[in-house]
């Protein structure tokens, strides 16, 4: 180190080369061929026994921890005049020291930042460190920012009501910040203000379009329905807050399933009640001479009338008291349509289906419903792939845990069988929509994705007739009508069933600080399977862990595509029997359903590396209730023969 220079760790804001150059009067560069007069030479370095904080979400702090490591750079010979910069910019609160940092040429003597233990606490509190409190911290910027663009100054209900009408109509950009911005990046105050400064979304011009007439006030009453929903989890939220982090399992789980659930059941169970807000709020303000943000305001007041601590309270102790947490990743996507499979095209045109109720949710996006039901990951999938937020015709997906659909983002839903199937019928009863069909994702674990196998054609039988939407046909016979209807083929690239699909789930949205690429944890392999039919008041508690089980012990491979049927005969005369067996459905031998209950069973006795996740009587009841369905199936088979 030459003298009057020296070494200098970063692993905050300054690792920005725009930001230290600002500040300190030259750049830095990991390449040598790029060292100059103003270019200084970095190279990547860890610094132990210290842990990187940022308890207000704006700058990091290193504070003394001696299990863990800070990564960052140290940028080499460091002139006298560039650290008297950067020694104002970093302030008070920072102490300069002497480090011994890590870098691949050995560790090396350099100057870092740091902080004491008693100045966080001091400024933060006794709790600075813990990463709840990084993300009310966020929020509680969030809200300020609203205070000051929502008519500062005012406490008035109406303002404190806007507010809050604000706050859900920028729901989806709260929730990237927090995601992109928890454990990792703090969010300076231009930042924020730049992503929050958007302009209310307006519904005027849906007032003088002839064909959106007819649905606006049934598009209306969905987005109050909405903010209903949203502004009373997000009270359970608020006042319970402690009480779901003990019962929620691990944070790699969505953290709303629970106050959701507990949400959605009080809204189903006042029905009337909600009927007589929304259909007074229709009543009373004309499309003409109110906006979105006016039927948003409706909501979030009606919202405190309709909110009993004492009712959320017992919600919450009957869903602890029934939890079944299990080991496995579980997730769902349900998708909705008044006009079953005709929602997409080519079906649309064919049966000339026409939905009178919502014109197919033409106009999801322009009543910003994306984002009122974010909570519930709703968007519009009219099968084509697309993201964008055009008009479009389709169905209505729904999926707890999905953070991003451009980016394939999301969280598992839980690990627990019985939370899952609740969140799947309140959610069916919620929307006034006919439901179609229901899709379970399984997570993998890493052993299993390079030796998945294909089903043997008995298992998929009893997988259909466990979910595949057993039903009587006009002629009086049972058929599989999720096949009969051709609703899980596809001929995209040439025929093929879309039964089981394997596709990768990132849930984090921020790089890796080093390499500035995700890390390998963030992203995981699911199993989906997407034969089943949805319906009202069905359990599907079984059928979860049926799946589960089978993932488990024989490790299902996707089913089927149209390469695996291109390159495998006895796949191809599998399929051909499997579509004629969907039509005319023959019993199920007693011998393919014992092997296929056992199949489950040694899965589910194996969930926790080789010894069972849930009880046995759980397990016990599980594989009764598949036996059940399975013989019920054959007996329907004889009695409509």
């Amino acid at each position: 180190m030459n003298e009057g220079k020296v070494n200098l760790f970063i692993y905050g804001s300054l690792r920005d080369r725009r930001i230290f150059q600002s500040v300190s009067g030259s750049s830095f560069a990991r390449k040598a061929s790029k060292i100059d007069n103003k270019t200084l030479f970095a190279e990547p370095a860890l610094l132990p026994r210290y842990r990187r904080v940022s308890p207000d979400n704006v700058y990091y702090y290193a504070i003394a921890a001696p299990s863990s490591r800070i990564e960052g750079f140290v940028i080499h010979d460091v002139p006298a005049v560039a650290m008297a910069g950067i020694d104002r910019y970093e302030g008070k609160r920072y102490e300069r020291d002497t480090v011994q940092v890590n870098t691949a040429n050995g560790s090396i003597e350099a100057q870092a930042y740091l902080v004491t233990h008693d100045s966080m606490e001091k400024h933060f509190g006794d709790r600075f460190h813990v990463n709840l409190i990084h993300e009310l911290w966020l929020r509680k910027r969030i809200e300020k920012f609203i205070k000051r663009r929502t008519r500062p100054g005012e406490r008035t209900v109406d303002a404190e009501s806007e507010r809050r009408a604000d706050r859900e109509l920028l729901a989806t950009t709260e929730r990237d910040l927090v995601m992109s911005h928890y454990h990792t990046d703090a969010v300076s105050d231009y930042f924020l203000e730049h992503e929050l400064d958007r302009p209310r979304p307006s519904i005027k011009h849906l007032c003088d379009d002839q064909q959106a007439k007819p649905f606006i006030k049934n598009y209306m009453a969905l987005a109050v329905r909405q903010v209903l929903l949203n502004q009373l989890e997000e009270q359970i939220q608020s006042r319970y807050r402690f009480e779901l982090e003990r019962i929620r399992t691990s944070e790699r789980y969505y953290n709303r399933a629970i106050s959701l659930l507990a949400a959605l059941q009080m809204i189903n169970a006042n029905q009337s009640a909600v009927n007589l807000i929304v259909d007074e709020c229709l009543q009373t303000m004309p499309c003409d001479r109110n906006d979105l943000i006016d039927y948003v305001k409706y909501g979030v007041r009606a919202s405190k009338s309709m909110f009993d601590p004492r009712v959320a309270q017992a919600k919450l102790t009957r869903i602890r008291s029934n939890l079944q947490p299990g080991l496995i990743p579980l997730g769902i996507e349900i998708e909705l349509s008044n006009v079953g499979a005709a929602a997409v095209e080519p079906q649309r045109s064919i049966q000339k289906a026409f939905d009178s109720v919502y014109d197919g949710f033409k106009y999801f996006y322009d009543f910003r419903l994306e984002v009122l039901s974010w909570k519930l990951g709703g968007y519009i999938d009219d099968h084509t792939g697309s993201t964008n937020q055009a008009r479009r015709r389709g169905f209505l997906e729904l999926a707890p845990g999905r953070l991003n659909i451009a980016g394939e983002l999301s969280r598992p839903a839980t690990a627990d069988p019985w939370l899952l199937n609740q969140l799947i019928n309140e959610i069916v009863n919620f929307y006034n929509v006919r439901p179609h069909s229901l899709h379970l994702s399984l997570q993998l674990r890493k052993s299993q994705r390079d030796n998945q196998k294909i089903l043997p054609l008995g298992f998929v039988k009893c997988l259909l007739a466990l979910g595949g939407g057993p039903e009587r046909k006009g002629t009086g016979g049972l058929w599989v009508s999720r096949m009969g209807y051709d609703e899980i083929k596809q001929y995209e690239y040439g025929e093929e069933l879309v039964f089981a699909r394997t596709s990768k789930r990132r849930w984090y949205l921020g790089g890796d600080d080093i390499a500035n690429k995700l890390p390998a944890q963030a992203t995981t392999h699911v199993q989906q399977y997407k034969f089943i039919r949805l319906e009202k008041r069905a359990n599907y508690e079984p059928l979860i862990l049926c799946l589960k089980g089978l993932q488990i012990s024989y490790n299902p491979a996707e089913y089927l595509t149209a390469e695996q049927l291109k390159n495998n005969r006895r796949l191809q005369h599998q399929y051909e029997e499997l579509k004629k067996w969907a039509v005319e459905p023959t019993e199920i031998s007693h011998q393919m359903i014992s092997r296929f209950i056992r199949t489950v069973q040694d899965g589910l006795m194996n969930e926790g590396h080789r010894q069972p996740a849930h009880t046995l009587h759980y397990i016990d009841w599980v594989l009764s209730a598949l036996d059940v369905q399975l013989r019920m199936f054959n007996k329907q088979l004889r009695q409509f023969s």
